[in-house]
């Protein structure tokens, strides 16, 4: 944990929030800024800048994630449920804690977050799919 990082705050108890569930590897609360009802945050209490800093053994919390969804899911009602994770700035991760927004979904519920797709070019795919194996 640091001591300048919002989201430390919180699991420490430093910070108030409205937590839905923790245990000794995570703690999941309502967003103040909610996107729906219920969306909430699921954190790891040990600290995490990104993706890109934490190991594969280190993300084993998220083995909780399926369970936090599905009594998210129940006790709001919602008919279905969007996990959001973003990492640096440009992806418009605002915290500087990994965490998941657990954003859940109702019929006509104006969100509209599936950005627009656009056709992939075969020089673009051939060429990534190159460098990954390299």
């Amino acid at each position: 944990m640091t001591d300048e990082c919002l989201i430390c705050k919180i699991v420490k108890g430093e910070l108030p929030s409205y937590t839905l569930y923790e245990d000794d590897e995570i703690k999941v609360f309502l967003d103040i800024y909610p996107m729906s009802k219920g969306h909430s945050l699921f954190v790891p209490k040990k600290h995490h800048t990104q993706i890109f800093d934490i190991s594969e053994t280190e993300m084993n919390f998220t083995k909780k994630i399926p369970e936090i969804a599905r009594k998210l899911k129940q006790i709001t009602g919602a008919t279905g449920l969007n996990i959001i994770q973003n990492n640096g700035r440009d992806a418009g991760q605002i915290l500087d804690h990994i965490h998941f927004h657990l954003v859940p979904r109702f019929p006509e519920d104006g969100l509209n977050m599936i950005p627009p797709k656009m056709e992939l070019a075969e020089e673009t795919a051939k060429e990534l799919v190159k460098l990954f194996d390299n």
